[in-house]
């Protein structure tokens, strides 16, 4: 099992970044993946999950409007849009996936996750 995220960077307050994660070794079609953060200092966190035909999405309230989770089952890869980031975004983000799962699952029945990749706003 392989997710490989990538995409991160560095933006400007303000600016976007679209995150990509492609997964191999899961039945990617019948998953529901997520997209998870974690900022220095702090506890990984939920950030937005969608179901296995991209029909439902779910997303943490601070995300709500500026994020937007989509997926292209052809190509077993998960994506993660972010527009106007601001600092608090700075973070590790983290794809993961949940075989069978529902998108209001917690962390802890994602079965799968990702290496992370960086993402850096700055003012």
């Amino acid at each position: 099992v392989q997710l490989q995220a990538s995409g991160g960077g560095l933006v400007h307050t303000g600016g976007s970044l679209r995150l990509s994660c492609s997964v191999s070794g899961l039945p990617f079609s019948s998953s529901v993946m997520g997209w998870f953060r974690q900022a220095p200092g702090k506890e990984r966190e939920f950030v937005a999950a969608i179901n296995w035909s991209g029909g439902m999405t779910h997303y943490a309230d601070s995300m709500m409007g500026r994020f937007t989770i989509s997926r292209d089952n052809s190509k077993k890869t998960v994506y993660l849009q972010m527009d106007d980031l601001n600092a608090e975004d700075t973070a590790v983000y983290y794809c993961a996936a949940s075989v069978g799962g529902g998108i209001y699952y917690p962390q802890s029945k994602y079965n799968a996750w990702g290496q992370g990749t960086l993402v850096t706003v700055s003012s």
